[in-house]
């Protein structure tokens, strides 16, 4: 396997360091912006993330961006492209190469995510365009006991496979994430039955596809209670189960293990990863892939006025910084004002 590839998982994990997803699809975006009354027009989401990617001092703690198409396409004020700004801070360029989850043949509660067709000629040009990771996201709803059905785990793991497969051979990084949803009233208990089953799965199916280990991340959720559920448990606790269910079934022969937030608080999603880096040493690097997480305060800082730039970038960068803390375990909420 290609010694590079190898080389950009681990840079990808570097201690202190961690991945801003600036990937939304174009349906998340204007969401995001609706919440600011700002309209998700191109250049508005161009002037966004190029606050985000130029925050003075967030390269210290961010080693790679998950990228949109139409981002890695865009260029900032100066004429650089987007690749070129971060590649100049030492930051990765990656991006999103799935089509998105639509409903499962046969069993329309459940979803699967497409976009195999095209994906090798897609990843090619990506490479060309500068990109040296990618991402692929897989959706496992928990709905009662019935759901997720093994069929529905089978299928999403075998995609996850093959594009794994397909970004190894065409000279790209693949982040892994099989998403267990944390809507819904479910117990821990029950995350933790259904992330066990889809983690087994999804790596026996990387490696009937002969994916490198080496040379590829997880971005899986925290093993946590249902939104909705009555008993949340704290988050030691929720620490010290995903622990055991990764050990349980992640090889130590993957370097990294990138969670992503899933609707978690911006602070419970910083200390629950400080809880589990508390707890080590564990086999892989324990980082973040957050994209919400990190950038729902900028989001509100900004409010689309070029005149809040500076307060956009700050939030950003402590929200960087708070889970740079996070990938040693010397976080503490005492720090969130400091």
């Amino acid at each position: 396997m290609n010694a590079d590839l190898r080389s950009t998982a681990k840079a990808l994990v570097a201690p202190g360091r961690g991945i801003l997803a600036a990937d939304e699809s174009s349906g998340t975006i204007k969401k995001r912006f609706d919440s600011i009354n700002v309209e998700s027009t191109e250049e508005n989401r161009r002037a966004y993330r190029q606050m985000l990617f130029t925050a003075k001092g967030a390269n210290e703690f961010i080693s790679g961006v998950i990228l949109f198409d139409e981002t890695l396409r865009q260029s900032a004020d100066d004429g650089k492209t987007f690749v070129e700004t971060l590649n100049a801070q030492g930051i990765i360029p990656g991006i999103k190469v799935d089509k998105g989850a639509h409903p499962l043949p046969f069993s329309p509660d459940e979803k699967v995510t497409e976009g195999l067709d095209g994906l090798r000629q897609r990843c090619e040009e990506y490479v060309q365009l500068g990109a040296k990771f990618a991402k692929w996201r897989a959706v496992i709803d928990i709905k009662g006991d019935e759901i997720p059905s093994q069929y529905c785990i089978d299928v999403n793991a075998h995609a996850l496979a093959r594009y794994a497969a397909i970004c190894q051979e065409t000279g790209l990084v693949p982040i892994v994430e099989p998403e267990v949803l944390m809507d819904g009233d479910h117990t821990i208990e029950r995350c933790d039955e259904v992330t066990r089953a889809t983690l087994k799965t999804t790596f026996a199916a990387l490696f009937d596809q002969r994916v490198d280990f080496e040379s590829m991340l997880l971005k899986p959720n925290m093993v946590v209670a249902g939104k909705k559920c009555p008993a949340q448990p704290d988050n030691a606790t929720v620490a010290e189960m995903t622990i055991a269910c990764l050990r349980a079934t992640v090889p130590a022969a993957v370097p990294g293990i990138v969670f992503l937030s899933g609707g978690m608080s911006d602070e419970d999603a910083t200390d629950r990863l400080n809880e589990m880096n508390k707890r080590g040493p564990n086999p892989w690097e324990l980082s973040f892939s957050y994209g919400r997480a990190l950038q729902a305060p900028a989001l509100k800082a900004w409010k689309g006025e070029a005149a809040n730039l500076e307060a956009g970038q700050k939030a950003f960068s402590h929200r960087a910084h708070m889970n740079g803390l996070a990938r040693s375990g010397e976080y503490s909420a005492d720090k969130e004002s400091a």
